[in-house]
């Protein structure tokens, strides 16, 4: 199965790091997670602690963000926050060791809210720079730097395909850095007003990664009206070969119904 569960968004009725089993108890083979600790730079022992729930439940981790703050209270992503570019540049140093050592090598970077007191320019350079620096750590394992629109947070500016794949073709020719993809959310690019299906048609080929939500509500699929077996097919007819991320909110004992009723390609 091509599907990757959400271990943080999805099965949030367990312990985190219960929930790769949980996943893999449910038929799937790969997870990936939101920044899972609470530091940038954690201890050793939590670090060794998540490496080992991954590993012992059989799994393959295959994307990992890295720390984009507090997202309960808001936050989303320190690319381009400023005066946090330190702390962002030694959290690539721990998002690297957690990929080389489970063989992860997708790593989503929020991009970061607007910020009283700066400019857009002044924030989008430091994103050139700190994104550059990511693209140059992942490389190190063979790693590829994700970008996204989110939906739902007023202040971040990444809203559409074009905002991300301009901010990338940016880094591209300003750094060189050329480990840096699309990360096609279809739920937040709906609920933007994108035209999917124009997007998967124009750039599916380039796409990064692939997560999916439906929608209203960023339930399971079938739980919305939108046609993401179709935008799954079609980008797959395209070129896309990776895992569809399940980042959707459902409880535990129907998040997963959808897969016995084969509603989504695979």
């Amino acid at each position: 199965m091509t599907y990757s569960v959400n271990c943080s968004i999805l099965l949030t009725e367990l312990p985190l790091l219960e929930r790769p089993a949980a996943a893999k108890a449910a038929g799937f083979d790969a997870v990936e997670f939101w920044w899972p600790f609470e530091a940038s730079v954690p201890g050793d022992a939590a670090v060794t602690d998540f490496e080992r729930a991954v590993t012992d439940a059989g799994v393959q981790l295959t994307g990992l963000n890295f720390n984009a703050g507090n997202m309960p209270a808001g936050d989303r992503g320190l690319v381009s926050w400023m005066g946090r570019s330190a702390e962002f540049k030694d959290n690539i140093d721990v998002v690297v060791g957690i990929g080389g050592h489970l063989g992860c090598r997708a790593f989503n970077a929020l991009y970061g809210n607007r910020q009283e007191g700066h400019t857009p320019e002044a924030q989008d350079e430091l994103a050139v720079e700190n994104l550059a620096a990511a693209a140059a750590g992942v490389a190190r394992i063979g790693g590829t730097v994700l970008l996204e629109p989110v939906s739902g947070a007023p202040r971040y500016p990444l809203l559409t395909a074009d905002d991300a794949l301009r901010t990338i073709s940016r880094v591209r020719q300003e750094t060189g850095a050329e480990n840096i993809r699309f990360l096609a959310d279809f739920y937040h690019l709906s609920v933007n007003g994108e035209d999917v299906a124009a997007v998967i048609d124009s750039h599916a080929k380039d796409f990064g990664h692939i997560q999916i939500a439906d929608s209203p509500g960023r339930g399971a699929p079938g739980t919305g009206g939108l046609p993401l077996g179709q935008w799954i097919a079609r980008s797959r007819q395209l070129g896309y070969e990776g895992y569809i991320g399940l980042e959707y909110k459902q409880p535990a004992e129907s998040a997963f119904a959808w897969a016995a009723s084969e509603r989504l390609p695979g």
